[in-house]
């Protein structure tokens, strides 16, 4: 450890997203067993079962949602429609579109099949496909030398077809609501229906008529049958007699025997609390959210797969129907991630439910923990990965243990006692001795937790806590214990972040137990939202909903550093890099990491389109892992490291937070361009930097600079936003030249100043004061300067043409970008009817600088302003009241 160099981290590489695949709609699984395939908007993703990974994506150019889709019995054709009724035959493995056509139908489609050889069909129809709308679905029968179809829609009724007469041979009444599923034996000659009507009905196709119905006492999705020539003697099927499993509104899988009318098997559901807001445990159809939507089979596997309505993919194995895969297809907004197992094997997510999810990182299977009866804010693993903790709404702390041999979560504790919401919690560092809580009742509690909790089998321990201590004026955020177990930082919405000693832990009632207040870190200007003790060094990192992350002694409670960069509020932060290095993430959707001892931003990852509320680090320092609001899961490798020739021995506090020596002046410029392009409201000066660099700098001169492939790295995907919003800008803007085309003016210009005096009455101006906008109502000036033209105003101007002006100016207006845009409005009415389309062509130079706060958005906006006095041929039109008013904001901007 004395000679080991320390690697300083340069670059993340995103190795593998968990993103969402399925969001409600029609799953089918291919013919080899191989693939799922699963509707998600615009998309149809195909999900490979092995490694849980989408590997094709097949898209509609048209953006419209696919309403249906079809494949094949050969696995060759997929056949998509849109609510466009556009119909697409893909060949899905090379993700191409083959062929499409507009559907003869005036309204979406809603169910598509494919007859069992595929092809044969071809011969009959003019497409290898039957394309019906209809409430609910269509099946072919199994038997295609009979060409028949069937079909079910909102009258309930079971319809029979002739394909060559194209004529409804009978009608199957049984249901009294829509038939959900139908299932045919392999001769063909029997077949059940399910419906939401709490019945399944055994048919004898030979007949045409029912022979049995069988009370399933829940609105039943989906309907399989089990093979006859397996033992299922484990699922109580005890002879050959026609069985058939349900699955629906309860949640559960049911094997039911057709001859007796008798349930012979119920699946058991893991053990939950039912959820808030249910009395008694009391739920309604369709309430539950693991009520079971389709149910599939895989005759090849012995398996049948099985979809929640919460867009989980269950697989389960015959002849137990135990559990097999199970795949999450919308994980909802993300809370928190943790690495969890012996080498970082899964993680653990909490998403904006009362659920945990765990996944396996190598197939992306997920198991489902439920115990929570609210949503889960925050996790926390111990240092050896099997033991992690979370806290909810719900008001209560949990603790879960992982079996390290079959990967199986089982929750060991259970603590309640908090007035509010848990949102936060953390775990002693050196022995599993306690946790500490946070909550929305400002108060910090501490548990104790027995010797045998990672031993404990049976029934859940009751954890109840040792002390609680009144730790902050409003809602604690974050938590964390130091690595020594001795002491406890916590951070709150009141801008600060507190010290405390826990004294001697795990030993309930021995003096100086309770935790003690040891100094205040006080200097974020917002909330603290996540604080974290360095692991080799005394010092404390904060992020906070100002935008920086602040390193802090621990001996005098100063301020060591403060890191810049964020465009917002910084949600999470943790050490790497051996106490060397930060990582933040924040509500930007970016991902930082930063160096200590340059104050240098090192790196900025883009991968996540909301707030990164998740970020951790993995215990061999190797990888990370980030969770979006957006739904989208990110596990990051170390890509690029830089070597380091100091020893990490000889690395102290006061080293890490030394000034650098200085760099040369273009080095300094581009460092300093990469921070300010962070910030709209220096962007701009970031720039007009940057274009003087690129201008006289070669390429080649430019890349010898030390860092400046990061630095240029880093200009990216801010530069790529700042496009963004200026793009939309522009293009909000355009209404103005628009509506100067449409109004119909005549006179003279006072008829564009007693149209200005209109405006003035009838919208708000919107000003940016300090970067914040606020709404103004119109002042006693801007009456007083007009009172005179107000009524002869509104003779002047169009009815028609004044109330669209009215409603888009006032939407537009709405935004901070509007501000100034409405001060160059007023500059153009006052002009001259031949001045009006050259103030047009500078409004949109104004309006970019409404953003900002620096002194470079007061100058040119009086530059501008000069400048449309200057080429103004009626110069006194511009020395009104209204002028002298925009001159004198511009005067109190500086």
């Amino acid at each position: 450890m004395e000679n080991t160099n320390l690697h300083f981290k340069t670059n993340y590489a995103a190795s593998n997203k968990i993103e969402p695949f399925y969001k409600g709609g029609k799953v089918q699984i291919s013919k080899d067993e191989k693939f799922i395939f699963c509707t998600c908007g615009s998309r149809v993703n195909i999900l490979e079962i092995s490694t849980g990974k989408i590997v094709h994506s097949i898209e509609q150019d048209d953006q419209e949602d696919i309403t249906s889709f079809a494949l094949s019995y050969d696995d060759e054709i997929l056949v998509t429609a849109s609510r466009a009724l556009l119909l697409k035959q893909w060949d899905w493995k090379q993700a191409q579109c083959t062929r499409s056509w507009r559907a003869i139908h005036t309204i979406p489609i809603a169910s598509m099949t494919f007859d069992p050889t595929s092809t044969l069909l071809s011969k009959y129809i003019q497409y290898p496909c039957v394309v019906f709308y209809v409430r609910s679905l269509v099946h072919f029968h199994p038997d295609m030398s009979l060409l028949q179809l069937f079909s079910s829609s909102a009258d309930c009724g079971i319809r029979l077809w002739d394909l060559r007469s194209s004529l409804c041979l009978c009608v199957l009444q049984s249901h009294f609501s829509a038939v959900t599923s139908l299932a045919f034996t392999a001769s063909g000659d029997s077949m059940v229906s399910s419906g939401r009507d709490k019945i399944c009905t055994v048919w004898d196709l030979k007949t045409r008529t029912a022979t049995r119905t069988v009370p399933v006492y829940e609105a039943v999705e989906g309907v399989a049958l089990l093979p006859e020539d397996q033992d299922l003697s484990q699922i109580g099927v005890q002879n050959h007699d026609l069985h058939f499993i349900t699955a629906g509104s309860k949640g559960v899988l049911r094997v039911w025997e057709a001859s007796t009318s008798r349930c012979v098997y119920t699946q058991t559901l893991p053990s939950a609390t039912p959820p808030a807001g249910k009395e008694g445990g009391e739920t309604h159809d369709g309430d539950d959210p693991r009520s079971l939507t389709y149910l599939l089979t895989m005759g090849a596997s012995h398996r049948v797969a099985a979809v929640t309505a919460e867009h989980n993919i269950t697989l389960y194995q015959l002849p137990a129907l135990s559990t097999q895969q199970q795949f999450v297809g919308y994980n909802d907004e993300i809370l928190d991630v943790k690495f969890l197992g012996k080498n970082d094997s899964h993680i653990v997510v909490a998403t904006n439910s009362c659920q945990l999810k765990v996944f396996e990182l190598l197939t992306n299977s997920c198991q489902i923990l439920y115990g929570h009866t609210d949503t889960v804010l925050s996790l926390d693993v111990f240092k050896k990965g099997l033991l992690f903790a979370s806290c909810a709404k719900d008001k209560s702390v949990r603790v879960w243990r992982m079996d390290e041999d079959s990967g199986q979560v089982v929750c060991v504790a259970q603590g309640s006692s908090h007035a509010n919401s848990v949102g936060c919690i953390t775990f002693s560092r050196m022995k599993e001795s306690f946790l500490v809580s946070g909550s929305q009742d400002c108060t910090v509690k501490v548990w104790d937790l027995p010797d045998n909790i990672t031993t404990t089998t049976g029934d859940l321990v009751g954890l109840s806590a040792r002390v609680t201590e009144k730790a902050h004026d409003k809602d604690i955020n974050s938590v964390a214990v130091s690595p020594n177990d001795k002491l406890l930082a916590s951070g709150s919405q009141d801008r600060m972040a507190k010290l405390w000693s826990l004294g001697a832990p795990g030993a309930p009632g021995a003096p100086g137990a309770g935790p003690a207040l040891l100094g205040v870190f006080r200097g974020h200007k917002r909330g603290v939202w996540a604080v974290c003790f360095s692991p080799v060094d005394q010092v404390l990192a904060s992020s906070s909903a100002d935008g920086t992350a602040k390193l802090w002694s621990l001996q005098d409670y100063s301020c060591l550093k403060t890191f810049e960069g964020h465009d917002a509020s910084v949600l999470k932060i943790v050490f790497v890099s051996r106490g060397t290095q930060l990582l933040t993430s924040g509500s930007d959707g970016l991902v930082k990491l930063w160096t200590i001892k340059t104050n240098e931003c090192v790196k900025t990852l883009d991968a996540h389109q909301d707030k990164v509320w998740g970020l951790h680090a993995s215990r061999q320092d190797h990888k990370m892992v980030t969770g979006s609001a957006d739904s989208t899961i990110t596990i990051w490798d170390v890509s690029s490291t830089h070597c380091s020739k100091v020893p990490w021995s000889r690395y102290t506090v006061s080293d890490l937070c030394v000034p650098v020596p200085r760099p040369r002046p273009t080095e300094s410029l581009l460092r300093y361009c990469a921070v300010w392009n962070t910030n709209a409201r220096s962007c701009l000066d970031a720039q007009a930097v940057l274009q003087v660099l690129l201008t006289h700098l070669a390429p080649e001169e430019l890349l010898q600079y030390q860092g400046a492939r990061g630095h240029l790295e880093g200009l990216i995907p801010y530069t790529e936003r700042h496009m963004q919003r200026i793009g939309r800008l522009l293009q909000s803007s355009m209404f103005i030249d628009y509506m100067w085309q449409k109004m119909r003016v005549t006179g003279s210009s006072s008829i564009l100043i007693r149209a200005k005096g209109w405006l003035l009455k009838n919208v708000f101006v919107f000003a940016s004061v300090n970067g914040c906008t606020r709404n103004l109502a119109p002042s006693r000036t801007h009456y007083d300067v007009l009172d005179s033209n107000r009524a002869q105003a509104s003779k002047t101007f169009h009815s028609h043409t004044a109330t669209i002006f009215r409603q888009k100016l006032y939407n537009f207006i709405q935004s901070p970008s509007g501000c100034l845009l409405l001060f160059s409005v007023q500059l153009m009415l006052c002009s001259s009817c031949q001045n009006f389309l050259m103030g047009c062509k500078i409004h949109f130079l104004l309006a970019m600088f409404c953003e900002s706060k620096s002194m470079t958005r007061v100058l040119f906006t009086r530059s501008c302003y000069f400048l449309l006095v200057s080429q103004t041929s009626t110069p006194h039109c511009l020395l009104g009241h209204g002028k002298v008013q925009l001159y004198r904001r511009l005067q109190r901007d500086e």
